[in-house]
């Protein structure tokens, strides 16, 4: 009789364990350099994930940024990715970096505004668009959006990327070293306040950071691009030596997912997001900016996934595709 129990009781744990294996999601965060707000932000995303969604197991990785993140959401594998508005609208178009190849992405939620940084020291000279001619400039690592849109900067300025500059391919921590190297004259950066790379090249001893003015060019940017950019500014007092307040072009970065994850996970996931805030902001100060009523259907030029659209009708708000 006791061998009796024993076996019945292991028949019925073995059974359970299909049922329990069901509930596991390993789910991955596409972010970006390690000297940006992606990856520090998308690693407090992980935590709470992992932290307060049963059975999820999130990891975040380090990636090129946007493009080669809508090239791991497009693999169909269980990726969530931090994206710029603009790169996510060519993928999902199958346009410029993705010609022919759209990617069937759904938008989850509105995260902050990124600024584009166009980035000098007074030892350089360069104080406008206008003095990159003939300069070593950095547009940004190879599959960022960084490079997308720091293309459409230099050509909004009158400025040709190829003739006009002897360009590098560098991401934000190896520009401000090349740049501190006096390696390379000038680099962009598109990202949030502040960025951790920025921040250590305006504090490093004997330099003076010299932020280039740019944000006259949004509605020429616009005319080609649509509306994707605003005209912003990055006040005085975020960096360390800036003269000046810098007006220049930001653009909003987006939480995406494929669209074939099903609407349970994207409805845990945002939710999650929403309720656990605070955590997110002790991960990054970015984190403030994502709020519930930046959620709206003309936030992101992209479709919203079933899943983010009924978490945010059960809060108030109405998004539609």
């Amino acid at each position: 009789m006791r061998r009796l129990l024993i076996g019945l009781f292991a028949g019925c744990a073995l059974l359970a364990l299909p049922a329990a294996a069901q509930e596991k999601i390993n789910l991955s965060i596409a972010t970006g350099g390690t000297g940006g707000v992606y990856y520090p932000l998308g690693g407090g995303m992980a935590a709470v994930l992992s932290k307060y969604v049963p059975g999820m197991q999130a990891t975040a990785e380090v990636t090129g940024g946007s493009v080669a993140n809508l090239q791991l959401i497009n693999t169909g594998k269980p990726y969530i990715a931090l994206t710029m508005a603009d790169a996510t609208l060519d993928a999902y178009a199958g346009k410029d970096k993705f010609n022919g190849k759209p990617v069937p992405v759904r938008t989850l939620m509105v995260l902050y505004p990124n600024r584009m940084h166009v980035v000098s020291i007074t030892a350089t000279g360069i104080k406008r668009m206008a003095d990159l001619k003939g300069k070593r400039v950095s547009t940004g690592s190879g599959g960022s959006a960084t490079e997308v849109m720091a293309f459409r900067v230099i050509e909004a300025a009158g400025l040709d990327k190829d003739k006009d500059m002897t360009r590098e391919r560098l991401g934000v921590a190896e520009s401000v070293n090349a740049l501190k190297d006096r390696k390379i004259d000038a680099f962009f950066w598109v990202g949030g306040l502040p960025t951790a790379a920025v921040t250590d090249l305006a504090n490093s001893l004997g330099v003076t950071i010299q932020m280039i003015d740019h944000a006259e060019l949004v509605p020429a940017m616009n005319k080609k691009y649509g509306n994707l950019y605003v005209k912003d500014t990055i006040g005085k007092d975020v960096y360390k030596g800036m003269a000046a307040d810098n007006p220049q072009a930001t653009v909003m970065n987006i939480l995406v997912a494929h669209e074939k994850m099903d609407d349970k996970t994207a409805y845990a996931i945002v939710k999650t997001f929403f309720e656990k805030r605070d955590e997110l902001i002790r991960a990054h100060k970015e984190a403030e900016n994502i709020k519930i009523e930046n959620q709206k259907t003309e936030a992101s030029s992209i479709p919203w996934h079933p899943g983010a659209i009924k978490y945010f009708a059960e809060r108030g708000i109405k998004i539609g595709n």
